[in-house]
C-alpha cells in the first residue's frame, strides 16, 4: 500500500472541520462529533510562539480542555523469557527517571537532553502520523480497535496485520517495582488465567518447542494480556481477577501532584510490520487503563510507535523526546487545548524555537543535568509580545508600593498607625493559628537560647556601668515584659527586641553625669524615657516612619553585617577571655591526694588519684590549691565546646538537603539543630567534668540593689525642679538611636526577598515601642529595642519551603511563617528563667559563644553585600553566577562594594571607642546621606541592580545606553535563522532547565564556528518588554 505522505497546511476559517484528526466515537458510547471555532485566519504565516500564546489565549468553554499535572511513562515492547511484554523504561513528572538495567533500579532524576534529530522525527511523525484527538474510549481494548481502524481507513496499515497490531497493543505491562515480585507472579495468577494458558499450551506444545526462540517480538496466541485490554461491561472475562489484582505503586503515589493525569508513550519493534506507525491520542475523558500505568492515575494522552526492527535505539529517543514534550509546561497546556494537527505542530516548533542546543564535542552526553535549585517561570513563552504591559513610571509605582506598605504619609495625625492597624487586625487570629507546627517549637527554644544568654550578659555589663542600679535580674524582667507587651500587640512580631552596645553606652554616660551632679540616677533616667515615649509618640503621629523608604539596601546592610562581625568578634572574644582567665601554661598545682589515716596504702597508690576522685576513695587532699579544681584544661575545653557547638549547629542546619532519612526526619534535625549542639556538647562537657564556665542566672525575683524597688518615684530631693526639663536633650539622642535601630531593623526583616504576605506595621511598632519604654522608665528597667541578628535568625528560623512532590524537584523558598506564638514564647520562658536556675546552671558559657558564632555567620548568609566582598578575592572564572554580575560592569560592581565596605569600617571604629560610640545612631544618618551621593556616581540602572531606589530621584537618560546594546543583540538573533544541517551529535536541553534561564535558544553552524545566542532573564522581564517595544519602533 502506498505512502500517504501528502500534507497540507491550510490556513484556518470559521467553523472548519478537523478532518482525520478527529477521533472516532466509540459505537458503544455514542457521540456527537467534535466541531472547532477559530477566529484567527492566517494562522500559517505567523511564528510558533505566536500561535501558540494564540491556543493558550483561546477561552476554554468545557472542563474537558483544562489542563492537570501530567504522570509520563514510557513502556517498550519486549520479550521476557517465553513473554513479550511492555516494561517500563522511564517516567517523567518534571524531570526524567531512567530504568538502570545493571542495577534494577530507578536513575536520580535528571534533566532530559534530547538529540535534534529525534526531535526532528517525531515531527515528522505528528505530520504524518496518526493523530486522534478527544478519542471516547473507557479500556484499552476499545482504544486499540479505534486506533487500528484509523489507521486502516487512512492506509497506513495492511488491514491483514490489524489484528497482530491490536494483540500488540494489549500485552501486559510490566512495571519496575513489580519486578521484585516477579516470582509470585505465578501463584497470585487467577485461576481461569492458568487454565486458559495451560490449554494453549497443550495445543500449540508441537509447534512451540519445534522453533528457536527469537529476539524480536512475534505476536503468538500464548502471550498475556494486560489486564486492561477487557471491558467493564464484561465481569465474565477470565481476567477479571487479575485487573483487581494489578495494584499501582502505592510508594510513589504519594510524589504524584493531586489532579494528576498520565501521559503513556508507547514503543517498540515488532517483526510483521515493514514500516513506521504512529498515532497520538487525547482521550476525551482521562480513564484509569488497568496496569498501563505504574500508578493509578487516568490515562489521557497515549502515543503509539511501532516499526519493523532495527530501530529500537531510534524509537526509544523519539519515545524520550515524546515525554519530555509532554512534560514542558507550555506543549503539555498546548496538548491538552489542541484542536487539530496544527496546533500540536505548533507546539512542537515552539518547543524547537525554545530549547537550547549544546555543541558536540564540547560536553559529555552521558553526563546526567542535575536538576537546577530553581526552575525559571514559563510565563515569557506564554504572554504575546503584543499584549506587553505599558510603561509604567517607576517613580509612581515605587510611590504605589510604599503606600501599600504603610511608608508614605497619610497627611494626617496617627493615619500611618490607623493604616497600620486595618492592615494588621484582619491577620490577628491566624498569627495565633499558623504557629501550630514543630518549626515553631524549634524556633522557640533556640531563640530563648539565644537571647537569654545576651540578657545575662548584658545584665553584668549594665550593672558595672550603672553602679548595680540595673542588672541581670532586671534585664530578665525587662524582657518578660517588652517581649510580652511587643509580641501581643506590635505589627511586626518576627522582631525580636534585645539588649543592644548603643543602649548601654547611653545608659553609662547618664549614669556618669548623675554621679558627677550628685543626682538621683533612676528618677533622672525616669524622666528621659518619658520624653523619649513622648517623642516616639509624636513621631508616630506624623508618620514618621514614612522617612524608612530612605533606608536602601546599602545602609541596611552596612548595618546588618556590622552587627553580625560584632556578634562573631564578641565569641571569638569572650573565648580568649577564658585563655587569660585559665592559662593553658600554669603553674605546679599544690594538691596531692593522700591516703587516709590508719590505711595500709602508700602515698604513691594515692598519688594517681586526681581532685576529682580522691574523695571517692576516702583520701585526703593535701596542699594550698586543694581548694579549687585545676583549670589548666578549662581553656581548650572552652574552644572545643564553642568550635563544636557552632559546627554541629551549622552542619545540622543544612542537613534537610542531605541525602539520608526520610524528608521528615530532616526537616526535624534541621529545625532543632542549635538545640541539639547546645544539649550535645552541655553532655559532653558534663562528662568530662572539666570545670567551665557556667551560665549564672538570678534565683529571687527582686532588685539586685536592695535600696529601690519596682516601681521609680518621678521626683527626688537629690535632683533639681528643673531636671526634668532638661531631660529632653539627652532624650533627643536616645530617640534617635532607638529609632535607628528599631527601623533598620524592621526593614531588613520586611524585605522583599523574605516575601512576607501580612503586611508591615512601622508605625504600630514604633507606638508599642514608646508605651514598653515609658513602663521600663517607670519600672526601672533597661530599655529593649529590635535587635538585628536575633530578628534575622528568627527569620530564618521560619522560613518555609515547598515540599518536594516530584522526584529531582528542589525545594523552593516560599515566606516565612508569619505569627506571633514563638515571640510570646521566648519572652515567657525568658521570664520563668528564675525557675529553671538549676537547670540552666549546667550550660557551660562556651556552648552559648558558640550559639552567638552560628548567628553571626548565619545572619551573614544572603547579604549581598557580603558576597560582593568574597567576589572581590576571586578570580573572574571562579565567580559565582549572580544577577547582578551579568547586568553591571564587574569594576562597577567593586566600586559600589569598595564605598560601602569604607562605610562599614567607619561604623567599626566609631562603634568601638566608647567616646564616639554615642554618635553611632547619627552616623546611620550619615550612611543614607552617603547613599544619595552615590546617585552622581552610579547610574540609576546600577543602583537599581546593586542597591534599591531612593524615592525623588531624577531620570536620567545615561542608563538607557545598556538597554539598546541589549536591544540590538536581541534583534541579531531574530534576523539570523538558525542552521538545519548541522553535524555530528547535537543535544538539546529543554527550555526552562537551564539554571537560569527563562527561555532560550542557542544554535551551532554546520561547522560550529559561531554561536548566535538570545537569552531571556527571569529576574529581568521589565527590561525585556522595553527591548521588545524598541524593536517595535
Amino acid at each position: 500500500m502506498a505512502e500517504k505522505n501528502e500534507y497540507i497546511e491550510l490556513p484556518w476559517t470559521m467553523n472548519s472541520s478537523s478532518g482525520d484528526d478527529e477521533a472516532p466515537k466509540d459505537p458503544r458510547t455514542g457521540g456527537e462529533d467534535f466541531t472547532q471555532q477559530f477566529t484567527e485566519n492566517d494562522f500559517e504565516v505567523t511564528p510558533p510562539a505566536q500561535r501558540v500564546q494564540f491556543i493558550l489565549g483561546e477561552d476554554v468553554d468545557d472542563g474537558t480542555h483544562v489542563s492537570h499535572p501530567l504522570f509520563s511513562e514510557m513502556g517498550m515492547l519486549v520479550k521476557e523469557g517465553d513473554e513479550i511484554e511492555w516494561k517500563e523504561t522511564a517516567r517523567w513528572i518534571k524531570f526524567e527517571e531512567d530504568v538502570e538495567e545493571g542495577g534494577n533500579r530507578w536513575s536520580k532524576p535528571h534533566v532530559a537532553t534530547l538529540s535534534l534529530h529525534s526531535l526532528f522525527e517525531l515531527r515528522r511523525l505528528l505530520v504524518n502520523g496518526s493523530v486522534m484527538l478527544d478519542m471516547e474510549a473507557h479500556n484499552l481494548e476499545v482504544m486499540a480497535d479505534l486506533v487500528c481502524d484509523h489507521m486502516v481507513s487512512a492506509g497506513t496499515l495492511p488491514p491483514g496485520v490489524k489484528d497482530k497490531v491490536k494483540d500488540a497493543l494489549l500485552r501486559r505491562h510490566r512495571h519496575q517495582h513489580e519486578y521484585a515480585k516477579k516470582t509470585r507472579l505465578p501463584i497470585i495468577r487467577s485461576l481461569a488465567d492458568m487454565r486458559n494458558h495451560s490449554s494453549s499450551k497443550k495445543k500449540k506444545s508441537n509447534s512451540k518447542h519445534s522453533r528457536p526462540a527469537q529476539n524480536l517480538p512475534s505476536i503468538t496466541e500464548d502471550m498475556v494480556k494486560s489486564p486492561s485490554n477487557q471491558s467493564m461491561a464484561r465481569p465474565g472475562s477470565g481476567t477479571e481477577l487479575s485487573e483487581q489484582q494489578h495494584k499501582g505503586n502505592t510508594h510513589f503515589m504519594r510524589k504524584i501532584p493531586p489532579g494528576a493525569e498520565a501521559s503513556n508513550i508507547l514503543v517498540g519493534e515488532v517483526d510483521f510490520l515493514e514500516r513506521t506507525l504512529s498515532c497520538f491520542i487525547r482521550l476525551s475523558q482521562a480513564v484509569v487503563l488497568g496496569d498501563l500505568t505504574e500508578v493509578p492515575v487516568p490515562t489521557r494522552f497515549v502515543f503509539i510507535l511501532l516499526g519493523p526492527p532495527g530501530s529500537q535505539s531510534n524509537f526509544h529517543e523519539i519515545g524520550r523526546a515524546m515525554a519530555t514534550l509532554m512534560s514542558d509546561e507550555i506543549f503539555h497546556e498546548v496538548a491538552y487545548r489542541a484542536r487539530k494537527r496544527d496546533h500540536l505542530l505548533s507546539g512542537v516548533d515552539e518547543f524547537l524555537d525554545a530549547v537550547t542546543v549544546l555543541p558536540p564535542g564540547e560536553w559529555d552526553p552521558t553526563i546526567r543535568i542535575e536538576p537546577p535549585a530553581a526552575i525559571p517561570s514559563q510565563e515569557v513563552r506564554k504572554r504575546p509580545p503584543e499584549m506587553a504591559k505599558e510603561e509604567v513610571d517607576e517613580e509612581e509605582e515605587e510611590a504605589r508600593l510604599r503606600e501599600e506598605n504603610g511608608l508614605s504619609r497619610t497627611g494626617r495625625l496617627f493615619g500611618g498607625l490607623i493604616n497600620d492597624i486595618k492592615r494588621k487586625a484582619p491577620w490577628y487570629l491566624s498569627d495565633y493559628k499558623d504557629s501550630l507546627s514543630m518549626q515553631c517549637v524549634a524556633s522557640w527554644i533556640f531563640l530563648y537560647f539565644a537571647c537569654l544568654s545576651p540578657i545575662i550578659t548584658f545584665g553584668g555589663l549594665l550593672a558595672e556601668a550603672t553602679g548595680k542600679h540595673m542588672a541581670a535580674m532586671e534585664s530578665l524582667v525587662s524582657g518578660f515584659v517588652c517581649g510580652m507587651g511587643y509580641g501581643f500587640f506590635s505589627g511586626q512580631p518576627l522582631t525580636i527586641l534585645g539588649s543592644t552596645g548603643p543602649v548601654l553606652v547611653f545608659e553609662s554616660i547618664i549614669y556618669e553625669f548623675c554621679l558627677k551632679m550628685g543626682w538621683d540616677y533612676m528618677t533622672f533616667r525616669f524622666w528621659i524615657g518619658m520624653w523619649v515615649a513622648g517623642i516616639c509618640i509624636v513621631l508616630t503621629a506624623i508618620d514618621a516612619s514614612a522617612l524608612v523608604c530612605y533606608i536602601t539596601r546599602f545602609t541596611e546592610e552596612n548595618f546588618a553585617t556590622l552587627i553580625a562581625f560584632i556578634f562573631i568578634y564578641k565569641a571569638i572574644e569572650n573565648v580568649m577571655v577564658i585563655g587569660k582567665n585559665f592559662p593553658v601554661n600554669q603553674g605546679i598545682y599544690d594538691c596531692v591526694c593522700t591516703p587516709p589515716i590508719g590505711s595500709n596504702a602508700s602515698v604513691i597508690e594515692y598519688a594517681k588519684y586526681n581532685w576529682d576522685y580522691c574523695e571517692t576513695y576516702n583520701g585526703t587532699l593535701v596542699g594550698g590549691d586543694c581548694g579549687s579544681p585545676p583549670t589548666e584544661n578549662v581553656f581548650l575545653m572552652s574552644v572545643v565546646l564553642c568550635a563544636g557547638t557552632f559546627l554541629i549547629s551549622t552542619v545540622l542546619k543544612e542537613f534537610k538537603n542531605a541525602l539520608f532519612f526520610p524528608s521528615i526526619v530532616r526537616q526535624y534535625i534541621s529545625d532543632f539543630s542549635v538545640l541539639i549542639a547546645i544539649f550535645a556538647m552541655s553532655f559532653f562537657d558534663y562528662s568530662l567534668g572539666v570545670p567551665t564556665q557556667k551560665l549564672e542566672v538570678p534565683n529571687e525575683l527582686k532588685p539586685t540593689l536592695s535600696t529601690r524597688g519596682w516601681l521609680i518615684p518621678p521626683f527626688s530631693e537629690k535632683n533639681p525642679w528643673w531636671s526634668p526639663i532638661i531631660a529632653v536633650f539627652p532624650a533627643l539622642l536616645g530617640t534617635i538611636l532607638i529609632f535607628m535601630d528599631q527601623q533598620i531593623t524592621a526593614v531588613i526583616v520586611n524585605r522583599k526577598e523574605n516575601k512576607l504576605k501580612k503586611g508591615c506595621g512601622y508605625h504600630l511598632d514604633l507606638f508599642i515601642l514608646s508605651i514598653l519604654i515609658a513602663i521600663c522608665s517607670l519600672m526601672g528597667l533597661p530599655w529593649f529595642v529590635a535587635a538585628t541578628v536575633l530578628s534575622i535568625n528568627h527569620v530564618n528560623s521560619l522560613k518555609l519551603e515547598s515540599e518536594c512532590s516530584a522526584p529531582g524537584e528542589k525545594p523552593q523558598f516560599l515566606g516565612v511563617r508569619e505569627q506571633r506564638v514563638t515571640h510570646i514564647l521566648i519572652f515567657l520562658t525568658i521570664g520563668g528563667s528564675v525557675l529553671l536556675t538549676p537547670l540552666l546552671r549546667h550550660i557551660p558559657m562556651p556552648v552559648l559563644f558558640g550559639v552567638f558564632l552560628y548567628m553571626g555567620v548565619a545572619s551573614l548568609k544572603g547579604l549581598q553585600f557580603f558576597d560582593r566582598i568574597l567576589i572581590m578575592f576571586m578570580p573572574a572564572k571562579y565567580q559565582p553566577d549572580y544577577m547582578f554580575l551579568r547586568q553591571v560592569p564587574i569594576k562597577r560592581v567593586h566600586l559600589f562594594t569598595v564605598i560601602q565596605l569604607a562605610c562599614l569600617i567607619i561604623l567599626w571604629l566609631i562603634k568601638s571607642f566608647s567616646q564616639t560610640s554615642i554618635l553611632f545612631p547619627l552616623m546611620l544618618v550619615v550612611m543614607i546621606g552617603i547613599r544619595k551621593a552615590l546617585d552622581l556616581v552610579f547610574t540609576r540602572r546600577e543602583l537599581k541592580i546593586l542597591d534599591d531606589i531612593m524615592p525623588e530621584m531624577t531620570k536620567r537618560a545615561a542608563a538607557d545606553d545598556l538597554h539598546k546594546l541589549d536591544a540590538e543583540v536581541g534583534l541579531l538573533a531574530r534576523i539570523f535563522p538558525w542552521g538545519k544541517g548541522s553535524r555530528g551529535r547535537v543535544v538539546t536541553k529543554p527550555p526552562g532547565l537551564d539554571g537560569g534561564l527563562a527561555g532560550s535558544g542557542s544554535v551551532v553552524g554546520a561547522g560550529g564556528a559561531g554561536l548566535i545566542s538570545c537569552t531571556t532573564s527571569n529576574a529581568n522581564e521589565k527590561e525585556f518588554e522595553a527591548q521588545s517595544s524598541l524593536l517595535k519602533k
